[in-house]
């Protein structure tokens, strides 16, 4: 039976005896001796207890209610830092509070040790994290399944402009939240032979044989609901080698084939993506998708089993979703299990497959559509691919069937893209053993459906659907921006802390002096904390007083950043050659990182870089431009730069952003959005109205027509505009670039020589016409605030309760328990 903690436990009087007990019994410390990061463990410890006494008593319900649980497949996770977050769900952070101060410690100080977990990249990671504080929260049953990367992706510095990858060994330290559960490892097996053989029936019976066994080993990180009532786990899975195997070699003799063994078992689970350039990156990327894949399913059907004889109740227990096409092997694990081990009827176990699996597409780009060489599969998963194959080879029958005679149809549908090398279409084949099909925007939902998978929604349309994204507003309000959180809460109340429709009660105050004033107090003392930052990590200062102009978040040229550049580039030139001072002093603020190998993204931070150098040290310039790239972009890192923020840029290329989460996390702490019709923007523009949004820019239609007729000529464009050719002018010339003669001509062979893939220049007067505009209302206070009132009150919808609801309610079909 679980035990209830007492409300002496729950007390600042309960948390220090706990937290000292710690010290003493965990730490094997004496208090006084204890560094902050060691008083960081003891806390997080003290809260643990607390957290694993609640999910004792949520299992015991569950088990009582034999409810329907939601397994959740991401190949990462961004929660960012959980002291803060578990302390504020549990209603314990004032109490912590009071009894770090008795002890002569300060809670911010101690939150600032932890480090965040780097289990992620971007915004499908960080996804992942909001979807399960919103299941825990809604009283759902839920668990995050992924990897337990030891490194995690890289950590960012910035060397004279140039993007330095170091290593992010965060758990060199260990992670007081992660709960190693040893008895519980799943035995995973890769690469190896099949031997075709019959059973007695004298049916096909192929044997998976001479495979090298992986072992992972499960850590569960507890994420609790708002109010505490609620405790589900996220359970990462690390690589071990597999002892009984290792011993063997041993034995024989060859000791360094063992230790070679062991490393290249344990790598599978130290690196998130590891670069895909080269063969052996692409077969550990491989090895690692499966590796999740084969560890999730072996503890969800053991759970299963657990409770449930035969599978016939499996699709009415188990709901399966999978966050993007990385883990979509599950499908063919699934029936591999159901068909090999099991010995399920072929049919039977396509039935169960399909109806307990959902897939969510997060990218309509081509090269983020998982495809794999079919002799790759066949050497790490031989027995995976042979039911890939006979999947397929049912599918195109059925297809067959319905579009008789139609061979380009069987040819753009098929698994198998023919060609050189021959590949497996991880996206058909999530579409194809999935009963749902979502897109994370209804822009997004609709280019699926039109341009991604037409044939396959079609065949399908009752299994396409549209699930607008959301952010959890604990994280991404209430713990982010505690001063704003706070006079929400002395004006409305808390119900909209679970209730995010609530903030609606601020739209009459928008009008209100004072609370316009007060919403203008809390912004500036939140700039100024990001001014803080900024200097601290960039050692230039920049003006509070100045419009803070963000954009923070991976750095992809479809994301166009570089035509923020060309903005603050005409900027400049305004000021500096015309003489013609800006309405409003501006600060643009870039932060994010570009993947390793990505060189066109790595030009764009020496890009800016560059610019901001020059602008920042012209004496003209006097202060009323500055241009800063902040290292490191993170979660903890993003909650101090969003609510310090004025204007948001969400000015990707129409037509390539699923949904986008920043442009949400920015309008609910205040900042109004300059950005483009794409992704979730048209339907963030709906709910805050266009009187307190700045939409500009070309239409997905739009762009995909003047793709097709091939009429869009960038040149052009650039000869006839003279403040577009300007631009260009200045980065052909060394004018932005002095030090480095030359460094900016890869923008006109990028944009003017290879035709503008993401239409920069098509968008670009219309963008600094616009920008114009923003200066002008941003110098007009009172009305800004307003405008910016209405954000916060109109974001409602945004939740990622709302989201996570409607999953709940239309695909997984879970309920409160």
């Amino acid at each position: 039976m679980a035990v209830v903690p007492s409300d002496i436990a729950l007390s600042a009087q309960g948390l220090r005896e706990s937290i000292l007990r710690h010290a003493r019994y965990s730490l094997a410390q004496p208090w006084e001796s204890l560094s902050t990061r060691q008083i960081f463990e003891c806390v997080s410890l003290a809260v643990r207890d607390v957290l694993v006494d609640r999910l004792f008593d949520t299992e015991q319900r569950r088990r009582q209610s034999d409810a329907k649980c939601l397994y959740y497949l991401s190949i990462e996770y961004l929660p960012g830092r959980s002291l803060a977050n578990n302390l504020i769900n549990l209603g314990l952070y004032d109490p912590c509070r009071e009894a770090l101060a008795q002890m002569g410690m300060d809670l911010e100080a101690v939150e600032a040790s932890e480090r965040d977990a780097a289990l992620g990249n971007g915004g499908l990671g960080r996804l992942a994290s909001c979807f399960l504080d919103s299941l825990a929260t809604l009283g759902m049953p839920g668990y995050g399944y992924g990897i337990n990367y030891e490194y995690g992706l890289f950590r960012q510095e910035i060397d004279h402009g140039d993007q330095k990858e170091k290593p992010d060994n965060w758990l060199a330290v260990r992670s007081p939240w992660q709960i190693e559960r040893p008895d519980e490892a799943c035995y995973v097996p890769v690469y190896g032979r099949i031997e075709h053989g019959v059973d007695r029936p004298g049916n096909y019976n192929p044997m998976w044989l001479d495979w090298r066994l992986l072992v992972g080993v499960p850590y569960d990180v507890l994420v609790v609901g708002y109010g505490g009532r609620t405790v589900n786990r996220l359970r990462l899975f690390s690589a071990r080698a597999s002892s009984d195997f290792d011993m063997q070699i041993f034995h024989e003799g060859d000791y360094m084939m063992a230790v070679q063994q062991k490393i290249a078992s344990e790598t599978v689970s130290k690196v998130l993506y590891p670069s895909d350039a080269v063969r052996p990156g692409q077969e550990l990327r491989l090895v690692q998708e499966y590796f999740l894949v084969a560890c999730t399913l072996r503890d969800i059907i053991r759970r299963y089993e657990a409770e449930h004889t035969g599978f016939d109740a499996f699709p009415a227990k188990v709901a399966i979703h999978l966050n993007d096409t990385h883990p979509t092997l599950a499908v063919a694990e699934l029936m591999r299990i159901l068909v090999d081990e099991r010995d399920l009827p072929w049919d039977k176990a396509w039935q169960i497959t399909q109806a307990s699996m959902g897939y969510t597409n997060h990218t309509l780009l081509p090269e983020a559509l998982e495809k794999w060489p079919v002799d790759l599969l066949e050497h790490v998963l031989p027995r995976h691919l042979q039911i890939i194959y006979e999947i397929n080879r049912r599918f195109l029958e059925y297809v067959a069937s319905v579009r008789p005679g139609d061979h380009e149809c069987l040819r753009r549908m098929s698994l198998i893209e023919e060609g050189a090398p021959k590949q497996v279409r991880m996206a058909h084949l999530a579409f194809v053993g999935s009963h749902s099909v979502n897109g994370v925007s209804a822009l997004h939902s609709k280019l699926v459906q039109t341009t991604l998978a037409p044939d396959f929604h079609r065949l399908w349309p009752e299994r396409f659907n549209n699930k607008t994204n959301g952010v959890t507003p604990r994280r991404w309000l209430l713990q982010a921006n505690p001063l704003l959180s706070g006079l929400i809460r002395r004006t409305i109340g808390d119900g909209w802390i679970t209730d995010l429709d609530q903030l609606r009660g601020l739209e009459s105050r928008a009008g209100d002096p004072a609370f316009r004033d007060e919403f203008l107090a809390i912004k500036r003392l939140n700039k100024e904390r990001l001014a803080r930052v900024i200097v601290e990590t960039t050692g230039v200062s920049v003006d509070p007083g100045s419009l803070f102009d963000v954009q923070v978040k991976r750095i992809h040229e479809y994301k166009r950043q570089l035509l923020h550049v060309m903005h603050i580039v005409h900027e400049y030139l305004c000021l500096v050659e015309d003489g013609i001072a800006p309405v409003a002093p501006r600060t643009h603020v870039f932060a994010g990182k570009a993947a390793p190998g990505y060189r066109a993204a790595k030009q764009i931070i020496k890009t800016i870089c560059s610019v901001g150098s020059v602008i920042n040290n012209d004496r003209r310039v006097d202060g009323q431009l500055k241009v800063v790239f902040v290292p490191d972009y993170r979660v903890s890192l993003a909650e101090q730069i969003i609510p310090g923020a004025d204007l948001s840029e969400q000015i990707s290329a129409a037509g390539t952003e699923a949904s986008g989460t920043g442009n949400m996390k920015f309008a609910m702490n205040g900042a109004l959005t300059i950005g483009t019709p794409d992704g979730a923007n048209i339907e963030l523009l709906a709910e805050v109205g266009t009187d307190n949004m700045f939409m500009f820019g070309l239409a997905a239609d739009d762009i995909r027509r003047l793709r097709a007729e091939g009429s869009y000529h960038p040149q052009d464009i650039c000869a006839h505009t003279p403040r577009v050719k300007r631009i260009f002018d200045a980065f052909d010339s060394n004018l932005l670039c002095p030090e480095e003669p030359g460094l900016l001509r890869w923008i006109h062979t990028s944009i003017l020589d290879r035709n503008d893939v993401y239409f920069h220049v098509a968008d670009l007067p219309a963008y600094l016409d616009l920008q114009q505009r923003v200066s002008t209302e941003f110098s007009q206070r009172a009305s800004w605030a307003a405008k910016a009132i209405l954000n916060v009150a109109r974001i409602g919808r945004f939740s990622s309760d709302r989201t996570v609801a409607e999953y709940a309610r239309d695909i997984w079909r879970i309920s409160r328990g």
